[in-house]
């Protein structure tokens, strides 16, 4: 039995003895088979979480629990990224950041009426 494997469309397939058979839908997107070993806690979370969310499988809460956490990590990237900005900045730059705001928000102001 030949197995090769293929990507199009974001469908993965592959074809067994001449069929084609997709391993996924393309409104799921690409997925990838893992197996992995967890603490019981772990276990008992996601299954609850599961449940919680009214999600299809545990492997689709895992998925989104896993895109929330790089969602708030991606935030806290930013967030440290303006913080290192602003904390390198001179006295005179404060200053004149601090004009360009005040000058901002008086037009804004302007906008508004």
């Amino acid at each position: 039995m030949q197995v090769t494997g293929f990507g199009m469309d974001n469908l993965t397939g592959y074809t067994t003895c001449g069929e084609t058979m997709p391993t996924t839908s393309p409104k799921m997107g690409r997925k990838i088979k893992k197996s992995f070993s967890i603490s019981v806690e772990s276990d008992s979370f996601i299954r609850r979480s599961c449940k919680e969310r009214k999600s299809n499988s545990e492997s689709e809460t895992l998925d989104a629990l896993l895109s929330e956490l790089m969602a708030v990590r991606q935030q806290k990237a930013i967030e440290a990224a303006y913080a290192d900005y602003y904390d390198s900045l001179s006295e005179d730059e404060v200053a004149e950041e601090s004009a360009w705001g005040r000058f901002a928000e008086s037009q804004l102001a302007k906008e508004a009426h």
